[in-house]
């Protein structure tokens, strides 16, 4: 049995419901998880992903920024949230599924960090470092159920090795890059027994990105990307992943996200 799962930070869910509804027609994940939605709660787009046969939705979200949520043709055993940093700001869901074993999928929007990676003048940095402690704090102390597998997924808005990013050493003092939030999320890796899948399938050693900046006028000629999103799991499911797709071309679709979706399939 196969189970492909797929991550994506859409930058407006009722923006771009059409590109959402053309990828899961086009790619037929399981399971669609979406950040940076946008979207209040209890008016998340359902009708055309219903119809689509994604009938199991839980979402966290508020009006205008962060929210995610998980889309998923499989029936969802419990749905769960966690709130960090006292912040009712809409940047976790979890959901369990049972596609032949259960799988417990979190899914991750972490603050971005604005500008200036100094959190003595910027709140939006110090909040994010914050989130990473907390989170790693959480993982730590045991936040996947023993008789579980499970999958980590999101925007995490860190690019944590030197082939995540365009320039390693034009961008260490970038945020996103910096060694601050690099080893945090790395820490936050090793406290949950997490697998990045991604570098599993793909060596270190290659150029890997999910992200380019709206502000590039030919993103694809300057091809100045970064990897943002980020796929890991337990260790179990790690040796049953088959393959890993960066769906780059979704990049450029009409109106696209600044992300492309990241597609994961495992034989269970």
């Amino acid at each position: 049995m196969t189970f492909k799962i797929a991550t994506w930070n859409i930058n407006s869910v009722r923006l771009r419901i059409d590109l959402v509804c053309r990828f899961l027609k086009e790619h037929q994940p399981d399971v669609l998880c979406l950040q940076e939605t946008k979207c209040p709660q209890g008016q998340f787009p359902s009708a055309p992903l219903h119809d689509l046969g994604y009938t199991s939705i839980a979402e966290s979200g508020q009006k205008g920024y962060h929210g995610v949520a998980i889309v998923s043709r499989i029936p969802f055993i419990n749905e769960s949230l966690r709130r960090f940093c006292g912040k009712e700001d809409c940047r976790h869901i979890a959901a369990a599924v049972n596609p032949g074993r259960p799988v417990l999928i979190h899914n991750f929007y972490i603050p971005a960090g604005g500008d200036e990676p100094d959190p003595l003048i910027n709140e939006k940095f110090a909040h994010k470092l914050q989130f990473l402690d907390e989170l790693e704090g959480w993982f730590r102390e045991g936040a996947v159920p023993p008789e579980h597998e499970a999958i980590m997924v999101g925007d995490l808005n860190i690019a944590p090795l030197e082939h995540d990013v365009w320039s390693h050493k034009d961008l260490l003092k970038v945020v996103s890059h910096t060694p601050v939030e690099t080893s945090r999320l790395i820490r936050v890796q090793t406290a949950g027994n997490w697998v990045d899948v991604m570098r599993q399938r793909v060596p270190p050693s290659q150029k890997l990105y999910t992200w380019w900046s709206y502000r590039a006028q030919d993103w694809a000629q300057s091809n100045r990307g970064r990897r943002l999103d980020h796929v890991w799991t337990t260790e179990g499911l790690s040796r049953m992943c088959a393959s890993i797709e960066v769906l780059k071309d979704a990049r450029g679709w009409p109106r696209p996200s600044d992300h492309v979706p990241v597609i994961a399939e495992f034989s269970l």
